[in-house]
């Protein structure tokens, strides 16, 4: 996975500070809590990388299925992965049901971007068949 400063690609007008209880709360409350917001901001901000890496590699296997007219989902694969990460989940404390709904979304945008390559795939090709072969 590629390294990257979790903060430096932060907006600047982003606050980690930012909260409406300030001055509601006592001063070691919110020094408390702002720094468990900070590890909080660091996972998220984790989760988003992790993300783009797990697209990335997904992208890889749409084109390999649009070349190889294959199609976008997998319900097989898709059933194992969603029963692996029920596990994952059940082990970790997550609860499953979650982990479940998590992980169909993203199987859900991984489908409608495999669909897009092979729509996109299917008209270069097309263009290729058409275009008239050099004296």
């Amino acid at each position: 996975m590629t390294q990257h400063n979790l903060h430096s690609s932060d907006s600047d007008d982003y606050d980690p500070s930012a909260s409406s209880l300030a001055g509601q709360v006592d001063q070691s409350v919110m020094a408390e809590l702002l720094s468990i917001r900070s590890s909080i901001d660091n996972i998220d901000a984790t989760l988003v990388y992790l993300l783009a890496e797990r697209f990335k590699a997904t992208q890889k296997v749409g084109f390999l299925k649009a070349t190889h007219q294959l199609p976008a989902g997998d319900p097989g694969r898709e059933a194992a992965q969603i029963a692996r990460l029920r596990r994952l989940a059940e082990d970790a404390h997550l609860d499953p049901a979650f982990a479940e709904k998590f992980l169909n979304f993203i199987i859900g945008e991984v489908i409608r971007h495999h669909e897009a390559i092979a729509e996109d795939h299917q008209a270069a090709s097309g263009r290729q068949a058409q275009a008239p072969t050099p004296a």
